[in-house]
């Protein structure tokens, strides 16, 4: 990927050298457990959990470390500035998400937040959250590298962001609370849509002449890598399809490619495919 160093992002917010709180009441407690069925992520038990890490870490961003994930930080702002000046483009309505880079456990405005539990994106405070530990494992564990893949990530965060602008994701909110039971089946259509609005922006820089041989690929490999079969494959060595929460590895790639060839979010409707 063709991108320019123009330094950090103004919405980024780094909290890399600060430690996060375990404190959270019986409302932030009821909030994460509709997200969790929504997004398919226990943002509970992390919560739950976070305490003890916290409480390990001092609280400083060493030098060395700082250093070594500069350029990183410098890359995920041109990227973040870039999603979100295309979908400015594509939606009137668009208003900037910011990004939050964090390290172990942070605040989120949907309770305590933990690198085990990936990127994520909080529609309560309409922030995007990262350890960008992540990435390594992106690369060591998913089989997923190149600048591009990592790129896709902030992109799918982001499209939950728009999905936030949107409405949807307090329709689906609404819909899961009336009907738990659904809950599942709504976070798929939730993550392959926010994989096609990640495919929206792919298409855009397409057309800008920014993509470089093999992007398409990274990107592409990076969506089938988490895709809820392959990683419950990794993990018990058997697929359970009534449990995904994100969709398999082909619709994941699927949906990123069909945002990338039409360019255009109607085409994203993953709630009534």
């Amino acid at each position: 990927m063709l991108w320019n160093d123009n330094g950090r992002s103004s919405n980024i917010e780094d909290r890399r050298g600060l430690g996060g709180r375990a404190g959270m009441g019986i409302g932030g407690t009821v909030v994460l457990l509709v997200l969790s069925l929504i997004f398919g992520r226990d943002l509970l038990t992390p919560s739950q959990q976070v305490s003890r890490t916290v409480a390990q870490s001092d609280g400083r961003l060493a030098p060395a470390d700082s250093a070594r994930e500069e350029p990183e930080v410098r890359f995920v702002s041109f990227v973040l500035d870039d999603i979100q000046a295309t979908w400015a483009k594509v939606l009137p309505q668009y208003h900037d998400a910011k990004l939050v880079l964090f390290r172990d456990a942070t605040d989120t405005g949907c309770g305590t937040g933990q690198a085990a539990m990936g990127p994520f994106y909080c529609p309560l405070d309409e922030k995007a959250y990262i350890d960008l530990g992540f990435y390594e494992e992106l690369k060591d564990k998913f089989q997923a590298s190149g600048d591009f893949a990592q790129a896709y990530v902030l992109a799918h965060e982001l499209g939950h962001h728009v999905q936030h602008i949107l409405g949807t994701d307090a329709q689906v909110r609404r819909a899961v609370q009336q009907n738990p039971g659904s809950a599942n089946a709504l976070s798929v259509k939730m993550e392959l849509q926010a994989d096609c609005f990640a495919g929206v922006w792919a298409h855009s820089t397409e057309q800008r002449r920014i993509l470089q041989q093999g992007d398409v690929d990274e990107a592409l490999t990076a969506a089938a890598s988490v895709g809820d079969d392959r990683i419950q494959k990794r993990a018990t060595g058997t697929i359970n399809a009534d449990s995904f929460t994100h969709g398999s590895s082909a619709q994941r790639a699927s949906w990123f490619k069909r945002g990338l060839d039409s360019g255009d979010p109607r085409a994203c409707n993953t709630f009534e495919s």
